[in-house]
């Protein structure tokens, strides 16, 4: 089966739980698919994933702006700015992967391979 029919059988499991579509749609991944990046919707994509993929991401454009905007006018140490945002990322990381493994087990989601025609 191909990941497009895939996409669109799991976005319809997705829109049956009532869930809002920007939960399980967000504009970031419509985006990637527009750009023809097959990727799963989050409530698919394992813990071990989302944590990296979502800390690395933020806590890289966090660290990036509060170094542009607060701590370059501190004089803030720069190891401590990446001690910092390695931290918030990782909680951050934490924080997303946690939420959709919740969303995963609350509305009792099939794994992303066991969708198929």
């Amino acid at each position: 089966m191909s990941n497009n029919t895939r996409r669109t059988k799991a976005l319809a499991i997705l829109a049956d739980t009532g869930m809002w579509r920007s939960n399980y749609e967000p504009p970031y991944l419509r985006l990637l698919w527009r750009l023809g990046v097959d990727a799963a919707p989050p409530h698919f994509v394992p813990f071990w994933r989302i944590l990296p993929l979502a800390g690395i991401w933020f806590g890289s454009f966090w660290g990036a702006f509060m170094s542009l905007f607060v701590w370059s006018q501190q004089g803030f140490p720069v190891a401590l700015a990446v001690v910092l945002s390695a931290g918030v990322g990782l909680f951050f990381g934490l924080s997303m992967a946690g939420y959709y493994a919740y969303g995963r087990r609350k509305y009792h989601l099939p794994k992303w391979n066991s969708i198929l025609s």
